[in-house]
């Protein structure tokens, strides 16, 4: 595996709709002395820029094109339908494929979702791409069925979005070439599966030796707390029973004797 050191940038690859600024910000602040370097991509065009090494990773939609390619699944978008603003649809939070059955429903190039059979009527021909379907739809041509990011990404303030109850879902993951699973693609791997700075792989741990040694030190107070053998007490000094004794034998000393040593008496005067 390549280490780190190879790579003194790290590139970073998204389609359309995916909004990176969340990973990228966390990078920051973790990586601060490498440079992630984003790169927007067609989403036709992101597997041949990662399999070309114009970037280490990227945000696709699945499924993955090949089998050469790693990829984590991150989220499933809302699907939407796009339409003018006075549309009936506008009228309600949700519909299913069946309320636009009288629609003209575009189907662009670059279309994401998986259909079986798409909903409405179809037009007589395909945009190229999402932002010129909604063009269309802003023309009054028909509507257009697309991942939410994607209906945000090509706002405009006389069409407005509802969110389509059965229609196919798009699903974005982080993909990259599997034979360049890079050490700073292990770090970005952390990030977007929400690791720890110290959960996150190739952070340094404290070694062995140095386990020991902490372990040692935690003994060595424990014993000096009192975990540790019962000490011989010092000649001269009493302890336990022994000090009972030894005050026997001299009552005016030690700590056996009277409180405050023995007491004196009046000086006689002299006659």
């Amino acid at each position: 595996m390549t280490g780190s050191e190879a790579t003194p940038s790290f590139r970073l690859a998204y389609v359309p709709g995916v909004t990176p600024s969340k990973w990228v910000r966390i990078w920051n602040e973790r990586l601060p002395d490498v440079p992630l370097l984003l790169v927007p991509v067609p989403a036709a065009e992101v597997y041949d820029v990662l399999r070309r090494g114009d970037a280490d990773a990227g945000f696709v939609r699945l499924p993955v094109d090949g089998t050469d390619l790693s990829a984590i699944p991150l989220y499933t978008e809302t699907t939407v339908v796009v339409v003018p603003k006075d549309h009936i649809v506008a009228a309600v939070e949700q519909v299913s494929g069946e309320d636009l059955a009288d629609d003209i429903v575009l189907h662009p190039e670059d279309d994401p979702l998986e259909w079986e059979r798409l909903p409405g009527k179809p037009a007589l021909e395909r945009p190229a791409g999402t932002a010129d379907a909604v063009e269309l739809v802003a023309a009054g041509i028909g509507v257009v069925v697309v991942p939410q990011s994607l209906a945000r990404l090509h706002h405009r303030k006389d069409l407005t979005y509802r969110t389509v109850t059965d229609a196919p879902e798009s699903r974005v993951a982080l993909a990259w070439p599997e034979e360049r699973t890079t050490d700073l693609v292990e770090d970005f791997i952390g990030i977007v599966r929400g690791r720890t700075v110290n959960s996150t792989r190739g952070r340094a741990q404290t070694p062995p030796a140095a386990q020991q040694k902490g372990a040692a030190k935690a003994g060595a107070r424990k014993a000096d707390a009192g975990g540790g053998a019962r000490r011989k007490p010092a000649p001269g000094k009493s302890g336990g029973k022994g000090g009972g004794r030894a005050a026997a034998k001299n009552p005016r000393g030690g700590n056996g004797g009277p409180k405050g040593g023995a007491k004196r008496g009046k000086p006689r005067r002299s006659s």
